[in-house]
C-alpha cells in the first residue's frame, strides 16, 4: 500500500469539502449505499450544516497517484454520543467510504485507527458502528480490528439496530 495521510475535513476549504463530497457520492451509488447519486440539494444541505455540527468528525484519507499527486481515496465520518452506563462520551462510525478501486489495502483500517486514537485522545469509552449483514468485506474489516456484536446479557442477546424513519 502507498502510504496514507489522513486529515480532518475542514469544510471552510473548498478542496476538503469537494473530495469529502466527492467519496460520499462514491459510497451513496454502491451496492451499500442507497444506489443513487448524491443529490445537489443534499451537496449544498452538508456543506452548510456539517461545519455547525461540532460532534460531527470527519477524517479525509490521502493517497498519492503514481504522478506524486494526492488523491482522496477514503472518507470516514463519526458521531460523538455519549454513553449513560460508563460517563463518558463514545464514538459513533457512522460512514467509512474506501474508493472501489483503492479496497483490500489496509485504508479502512487506517481510518479505523485514526478514529481509535481521536477517541482515546477524546476520553471516549468505545467505539460503535453499523454494517449490513450482507457486506461480508466490511464486517470482516472491523471483525478483524477488534469490533464484535454488543451484549449484555447472553440469555438477552446481541443488540439490534433500529431505525424510525421521521
Amino acid at each position: 500500500m502507498r502510504p496514507l495521510r489522513i486529515q480532518p475535513v475542514d469544510f471552510t476549504q473548498t478542496q476538503d469539502t469537494t473530495d469529502f463530497l466527492f467519496l460520499l457520492d462514491h459510497y451513496m451509488q454502491g451496492p451499500t449505499g442507497n444506489g443513487q447519486p448524491l443529490s445537489p440539494a443534499l451537496a449544498e444541505r452538508l456543506r452548510h450544516e456539517l461545519p455547525r455540527r461540532p460532534t460531527v468528525l470527519s477524517f479525509l484519507a490521502y493517497q498519492n497517484d503514481a504522478h506524486g499527486a494526492a488523491r482522496p481515496v477514503g472518507l470516514i465520518n463519526c458521531v460523538e454520543g455519549f454513553s449513560t452506563f460508563t460517563g463518558q462520551p463514545l464514538l459513533n462510525v457512522h460512514d467509512i467510504v474506501v474508493l472501489e478501486s483503492c479496497r483490500r489495502q489496509g485504508i479502512a483500517g487506517a481510518l479505523l485507527a485514526h478514529v481509535e486514537s481521536v477517541a482515546r485522545d477524546r476520553g471516549c469509552c468505545k467505539l460503535t458502528l453499523e454494517v449490513l449483514e450482507g457486506n461480508q468485506g466490511a464486517r470482516q474489516a472491523y471483525e478483524n480490528f477488534g469490533f464484535a456484536a454488543y451484549q449484555l446479557d447472553p440469555a438477552m442477546g446481541r443488540a439490534l439496530f433500529m431505525e424510525k424513519k421521521l
